[in-house]
């Protein structure tokens, strides 16, 4: 239980347009040659025995908090694909100034980024047991996960949680974050509904998710998470 549009053009108009696009954004094709030529595509480590669930639900839903819990209490690797991706830009490498000027340029990290950075701390991770918070954010996500890790999740919790309770949580942290405003917040749960749940519903399609009543108090909480990672074997 646990477990492109294509456009019929010419090879020579494909070729062309795909010219097109790199001419125009060389920060980004310069930033996937360097992360192809330094990974490779060979998946995680087959020595690893992996367990890896996602961690899915809307802005203020409080999964960071309860992320945080199992690690600590059934022995998970926490991976953030954002402070991932944070870590890269603050160490000074070359592909972080590159991940730091495609921000700077507006533009989104392509998801095979993003993805192979996620590979690289599951390879270098102690744990065979992964948490992976807040990613696949979109069903390219997803796709460029499965096609670059080369597997599926074992295991998809969602928190389920009212949007005026998500609205209400977000607004009263006070955390200084420039977009935990109402306006912008409106946005990000628009985007959340239009590019998450497609996620969760395939998931949930191939029987892997396991939905979590993201109400009441951060234990209330974890005690229904704890007695599904208690019952669960990996």
């Amino acid at each position: 239980m646990w477990r492109r549009r294509l456009s019929l053009l010419s090879p020579a108009i494909s070729s062309s347009s795909r010219q097109l696009q790199f001419s125009s954004e060389p920060t980004i094709f310069k930033l996937i040659n360097s992360f192809s030529s330094d990974s490779g595509n060979d998946g995680v480590s087959s020595s690893k025995k992996l367990f890896i669930t996602f961690v899915l639900g809307g802005p203020g839903c409080g999964k960071g908090t309860q992320c945080e819990k199992i690690a600590s209490t059934f022995g998970f690797s926490h991976l953030s694909a954002g402070e991932l991706l944070r870590k890269e830009i603050t160490s000074q490498t070359q592909n972080g100034e590159l991940i730091e000027n495609v921000i700077k340029e507006g533009k989104i990290v392509p998801s095979e980024i993003t993805v192979s950075l996620i590979r690289n701390a599951i390879n270098s991770s102690d744990s065979d047991k992964i948490l992976i918070d807040g990613f696949p954010r979109s069903e390219e996500n997803r796709i460029a996960f499965e096609k670059i890790v080369g597997r599926e999740p074992d295991l998809v919790i969602f928190f389920e949680c009212p949007q005026d309770e998500m609205v209400k949580r977000i607004l009263g942290r006070n955390q200084g974050r420039i977009d935990d405003n109402l306006e912008t917040l409106k946005k990000r749960l628009k985007v959340f509904e239009n590019l998450n749940m497609p996620v969760v519903n395939h998931y949930s399609s191939k029987g892997k998710v396991f939905k979590i009543n993201a109400t009441g108090t951060v234990d209330e909480i974890f005690d229904k998470i704890r007695e599904l990672f208690s019952s669960l074997r990996y």
